[in-house]
Order: C-alpha cells, then structure tokens, then sequence
C-alpha cells in the first residue's frame, strides 16, 4: 500500500526534539512519503536535518491551530498528486513513540475492511464537556487518522476540508474536528476501526487515563499532555506515569530518553516532579558497595569555622576518597579550618582552602565566584555541595531541623551516600539531588517563590533558561545544597558573574540574587537537558511524610469535601471574588469592577452547577470578548 503522511508540528521555540526525529524515521519505513507541515518557525539547523527525513518541509504562521495546518498543507500538496496514493495519514507531534514499532499497527491496518482507521479512539460522552450540551461522539483522536483512497477522493472529503470553519482555539479543533470527524463520515457510509480500542479499557479516554495499560498492550504511542498536565487532575485519576516508563523501559526498546530530553524543556519542572515521582528515598541500614569507580569533589562553604568537625563528620560519609575543597571569609577563618584537618584523619585526596574575594552572597557568591573553576572542571563526576548553615535569624529549633533537613538527606551514613552514588551511576540523565522542600517550622508551601520570581525571570533569560517557570512554588534547592553533574549546571558557572552582582552583607534579603540563584538550579539544570530530583532518607521521609499529612488533612478539613481539585478551584473562585470586592473598595474604574465581578460569578457558575456553567459557556465567552477580557 502507497501512503503519504502530513505530519502537523508546533514548537514555542522553533526546537525539534530527537523524538520528533526518530518518529518520522520510523515512520519513513511503512510510508512512502512525508509532507512535514510546521506552525511555528523553525532553526535553519533543524530545517537542515529534517530535510534528510521528510520529502517537504513547510512552515506557516500559527493559524487555524493544528486542523488548519493539515488542510492548507493538502490543499498546497494538491489534490491530483494525492490520487497517487493509497491511504493518507494526518498526524502530529503530541506523542512519543513509537514505543512499539509503527510495522505492527501497520500490518494490523492491512487486514481491516474500512474506509479509515486510527491508533485510538475516545468514547462518547454526555454531556459533551466541551459544549455543555448533547453529546461528545465516540472518536478517533487526531493525533494520528489514515485514511483510506476512496474516502480521501470522495466529493464528501473534498467538501469537509472546504467548509472548515477558521479555527481560534483549543475548544474550537475538538469540536469542529476531532470530535467531528469520525462520526461526520460514519454517518455517511464510509467504516473505521482503531488500534487501541476504547471499548477494551475502563475510561473513556484509554491513552491517557490507563495508559499503563495501554503500553502493557503494546501501544505505540504515548501521549505528551499527561506529563505537562494539571498534577492534581492526574493524582486524582491515580494515572501512574512513573510505571508507564517502567513498562517502555522493560518491554520495548524505546529510548525514553527522548521523552525527557523533550519534557525537561516544555514542562514546568515541579509539575513534571510530581506526575512522574521524581522523589528517592535511600535506607541509611544496607550496606552496599560502589558499583563503578567515581571522581568526587566536596565543595564546601563554611562560614562558622566551628563547624568544620560536624561537616566533615558528614562528608566522611563519602565511601571513595575525594578532593576537597573549601570556601571560607576569612584568613583567621581558613587557618582554624586547616588546623582541624591536618589533625584529624579523612579520605580527602588533596585540599584546598580559599579565602573568598569578596564577603558577598554568602554560600552562593562563594559558589559562583570563589569555586567557578571546579563546578567547570572536567575532572569530577559528581560534586557534594554543604556549607554551614546556623540560620540565625530563625528560632533555634527551626533552624536546627533545617540543617538536619540538609546533611542528614545528603550524607548520613556511608550507606546512604553508596546508593546515591549508585543511582547517579545507573541514571546518566539525573543531574541534580536534592532535599525536598523544608516544610516543618517554616510556611513555603505554596508560597516559596516569595519575592523572587520577578529577578528570577530576568537572570533565567541571561542565562538562557527557556524551561517554564512554576506558578505557586519553585522546584529548588532549598537551603542551596545538593548533589549535581557539573555539566547540570554549566550555564550557571559559566555566566560571567561579578561580586558586585551580590548584596553585601548584612543585606541577605529574600529576593536578592543569593536567593533567587537558589530557586534556580534545578532549572539550569533541565535547561542543560538534565532530570532534577528530591532526595530523602527513610527516616527523613517518615517525619517529613507525618508532618506534611496532618496539615494537609487540617487545611481539607475546613472545606466542604476531600476533593483537593475541586477545593482549589473553590479557594480559587473566593480569591477572585475577594479581588471583585477590593477592587470597588479601592475605586477602580467601573469596567475593572465589572471585569472582577464577571469573572468571580462566571467561576462560581462552572464551580457550583457544572451542566448550567457549560450550557452557558457560549454566553459567557461573547461577554468576555464584550468587556475585553
């Protein structure tokens, strides 16, 4: 059979990921040519390679989403080369794959007596979500329709394409065509069948909601919006993404890498952290050995001098010996420092003591500037980074447990650190640990961007960071020690960083560059295409798990149900209900008021009485374009 695909793509940044690569490869063995239609620019580079793969390569502005793209996209291939074929496949960028070879869907395809055919399909549902109204027919999802010739030439074909409607939103493609498709041509006598049937899976929606199950069944193909999506709506449908790559890991010979080298560039990284798990817990009890030879560096900040027998009795933990270096402030500071270590015993394979230049930015400065040529060297695999940390400005227990929260998930015993060590050898894409967020004793839950996020955009974009940041906390490394690849946080070391772009001291305040470097690293280090992760050990976690349950379970005893979804959207709605009321307080324009107002009433409808809200969402959104919203 002679196919051609049109194969739709969209990328903010006019990137194209390896997966996007293998895909079309792949594909290239059971179709004989493919049209590469993109909505979005594309670099000259990729436009390059891609040339390699596709027959056509064709950019266009960013109208009529997706749908558009593939009837402008035939209409320019023209009508009279496609009768050259015997099937047509409108596909598009939105999922991985293939996690089991395209050969197997394909020959599946050839034994089916229909007009056209998918790789899955979405049940019916009533109401339809999108209109609030009638029903949501049983579909082929358009990420991937082939059709066959003597529907592709028929009049009724040619006059869907024709009769399109100008596409302007998300809303606007399911219900003018991916939800219309397939019922629009099985009305008219033309058959279909689907790879990954619906009807064999419990939700209606069979590859994202089990997807386990799906891949179990060799899918091949796993969709990308369950990893960027809403992780409240995943936790409370228990879709389990970490297994879903288990299984490709397992049972196929997929390269999941190509998976999270395109998340750890799109995805907002605490949202990613928490769909797939990105959270390990070592056991302190085991012991086990190092299972290949490692380079370690210790980079330390040790500011108090007294401290220096405690941190060293953590970082004996290292079960290898390591080099060693030290950051201090001041001269007096570095000779108790270099007394303590010349009389007593350590693994430290050469040490080196340095003054900082400047007293500027704490531990970070020290980082950045007195330690730029290690976290650049190539000679370290791995790099433990502590500094002494007494948070004097905090009640006593607070900080001690904050410090605790750092050296006993870093280094507590010699058998925590070997399994570490371990998981970083067996995980060449992890190139950040560190501790979960510090939680008992101080309030960043939901609020730990601070007064951060604003210098936070701009030094993201000097340092070329495009990974999008996360809307109530930050994926950070809070308390500013870890464990990392110094090629994680290249861009971070190698930025031309000046002891003047540093508060001076006592002037350590929140939202000055110490601290938003601070929220930062985990992001330099998915822009440098590598996974960052929490760490805990099982005690650790048995505290920290207690703690965050009870509070969790006092704020939901307050509200009307357990839902955590539908209880965010509700604190949502008297947020903005609150913001209506503040702002007639405050004397804003009549429009401004109206506008809050709106909104609250609009959120409170969809909130309280769903089926009315979705019935009323046409009115609703001509009143939204009405007043400018």
């Amino acid at each position: 059979m002679k196919r051609i695909a049109f194969y739709l793509f969209y990328d903010k940044d006019g990137v194209v990921d390896e997966y996007v690569y293998f895909k079309l490869k792949e594909l290239k063995k059971s179709v004989d040519e493919i049209f590469f239609v993109s909505n979005s620019k594309i670099k000259a580079n990729e436009r390059a390679k891609l040339e390699q793969i596709v027959d056509t390569v064709y950019c266009r502005d960013n109208i009529g989403f997706d749908v558009w793209g593939y009837k402008e996209a035939m209409e320019i291939y023209g009508p009279e080369k496609l009768e050259h074929f015997d099937e047509l496949i409108l596909l598009n960028y939105t999922f991985f794959g293939p996690i089991f070879p395209f050969e197997e869907m394909f020959e599946w395809s050839q034994s089916q007596q229909v007009d056209f055919w998918g790789v899955s399909d979405h049940k019916e549902v009533i109401p339809n979500p999108f209109t609030g109204e009638s029903i949501l027919p049983r579909h082929i999802q358009s990420h991937f329709i082939a059709i066959r010739k003597n529907m592709f030439t028929s009049i009724e074909f040619k006059q869907y394409w024709k009769n399109m409607p100008m596409i302007y939103s998300y809303t606007d493609s399911i219900v003018n065509h991916e939800s219309k498709f397939t019922q629009h041509f099985s009305d008219k006598g033309f058959g279909y069948d689907v790879y990954v049937n619906s009807e064999d899976y419990p939700s209606s929606y069979a590859t994202f909601n089990d997807v386990c199950q799906t891949l179990e069944n060799r899918s091949p193909i796993l969709k990308r919006r369950p990893f960027f999506h809403d992780p409240l709506w995943i936790d409370r449908n228990a879709i389990d993404l970490r297994r879903a790559l288990e299984i490709i890991n397992e049972k196929s010979n997929y390269n999941v890498n190509l998976i999270y080298e395109n998340l750890l560039r799109t995805t907002k990284p605490k949202d990613l952290a928490t769909n797939i798990d990105l959270l390990k817990i070592f056991d302190k009890t085991k012991s086990v050995g190092i299972n290949k030879p490692v380079r370690i560096a210790a980079v330390l900040h040790v500011y108090y001098a007294d401290m220096i027998e405690e941190m060293m009795g953590y970082i004996e933990n290292i079960p290898v010996s390591y080099d060693l270096f030290i950051s201090t402030a001041s001269e007096k500071s570095k000779k108790e420092i270099e007394f303590y270590l010349e009389n007593n015993k350590n693994k430290a394979n050469k040490i080196e003591v340095r003054v900082v230049e400047q007293n500027r930015g704490r531990d970070i400065g020290a980082l950045l500037l007195t330690m730029k040529d290690v976290g650049l060297s190539d000679e370290y695999d791995y790099i433990c980074r502590l500094h002494s940390k007494k948070s004097p400005q905090n009640d006593a227990t607070q900080a001690e447990h904050f410090k605790h929260q750092m050296y006993d998930n870093l280094v507590p015993n010699e058998n925590y650190v070997s399994k570490l060590i371990n998981f970083l050898n067996d995980n060449p894409k992890v190139g950040f640990l560190a501790p979960s967020m510090v939680h008992i004793g101080y309030p960043t839950l939901g609020h730990s961007w601070f007064n951060n996020r604003e210098l936070a955009t701009i030094i993201a974009k000097k340092l070329d960071i495009n990974v999008p940041f996360d809307d109530f906390s930050p994926f950070a490394a809070y308390g500013t020690m870890f464990w990392f690849r110094p090629k994680a946080l290249k861009k971070l070391f190698s930025y031309n960083w000046k002891w003047n772009d540093f508060n001076s001291e006592p002037g350590h305040n929140d939202g000055s560059l110490a601290h938003v470097i601070e929220r930062l690293f985990i992001y330099v280090a998915h822009s440098n295409g590598y996974l960052g992760y929490n760490i805990m050990s099982s005690d650790m976690a048995e505290k920290n798990y207690a703690k965050l349950e009870y509070k969790a379970q006092r704020v939901m005893s307050n509200l009307h149900n357990g839902l955590v979804q539908d209880q965010v959207h509700h604190l949502q709605h008297l947020r903005y209900m609150s913001n209506a009321s503040a702002a007639a307080v405050n004397g804003s324009s009549i429009k401004a008021s109206a506008r809050a107002l709106f909104l609250a009433c609009a959120r409170s409808i969809l909130f309280r009485f769903p089926r009315i809200g979705r019935l009323l969402k046409r009115i609703y959104l001509k009143m939204k374009h009405r007043l400018g919203m």
